[in-house]
């Protein structure tokens, strides 16, 4: 065989397979065939939820105890939200500092999800080792997002705004953190710093995004409380 045309095909070869390694290494967790307040635990790690639901695919993922599955009123669940990316299910938490993911054998590059936050903001921070323990490699001050609009029929959850951030090194954990019953989250993507599905994600100023170290400062709302949280 021609040795051009040799090079020619090896190279397409590595080419897709260094396109289907990029492709398997974005993760998409959508929390959908989970329970109404069901603890995700090992739902994403070959195990089940809190109550036993199992079929989430296995990604070595696990979530802290105080991470919890809601579903939508409109679904006939306690969740006062509606319009996320992937309904009818979310992650939330009342209790504790936040929804703690771990991924033991690590994930790189990006990381990003969906959140709404009528009434008070949040943070995300990402980290190299496990339950929030390492070194801190990216933080995002989440904003207190829009609520209602197009598409939102239910609920006062509604928008949902992407966000997304990149970082450097290998990270093991991630902790979504705010006020307990004020926010929520879907489609959390690791390996890419847009959300699938979704649009690119909302800007996040510079003056808020911090990679490598502690948030600078304290941020202030005083915002008139809204009607109700995320739980009805």
């Amino acid at each position: 065989m021609n040795k051009t045309l040799l090079k020619t095909i090896v190279g397409f070869g590595c080419a897709l397979a260094m396109a289907s390694t990029s492709q398997a290494d974005t993760i998409s967790l959508t929390f959908e065939g989970l329970q109404d307040f069901e603890p995700i635990n090992t739902y994403y790690d070959g195990g089940s939820g809190g109550f036993g639901s199992t079929g989430g695919s296995n990604y070595g993922i696990t979530f802290g105890s105080d991470s919890l599955a809601i579903i939508s009123g409109a679904d006939g669940g306690a969740g006062n939200f509606s319009g996320s990316p992937t309904m009818p299910t979310i992650a939330f938490f009342l209790n504790g500092p936040g929804d703690v993911l771990d991924k033991a054998s690590g994930f790189a590059n990006g990381f990003s999800f969906y959140y709404s936050a009528v009434i008070y903001p949040g943070t995300v921070t990402v980290w190299s080792g496990l339950d929030g323990t390492g070194t801190q490699l990216a933080s995002l001050y989440l904003p207190v997002t829009p609520g209602g609009g197009a598409g939102c029929s239910y609920g006062s959850y509604c928008p949902w705004v992407a966000a997304g951030i990149t970082f450097q090194g290998i990270a093991e954990s991630a902790l979504f953190s705010g006020t307990a019953n004020y926010i929520g989250f879907d489609n959390i993507t690791l390996g890419s710093d847009t959300p699938t599905p979704g649009p690119t994600p909302t800007p996040i100023p510079a003056a808020v995004y911090l990679v490598g170290s502690a948030l600078a400062g304290v941020f202030g709302f005083s915002r008139r409380k809204a009607s109700s949280c995320i739980s009805a």
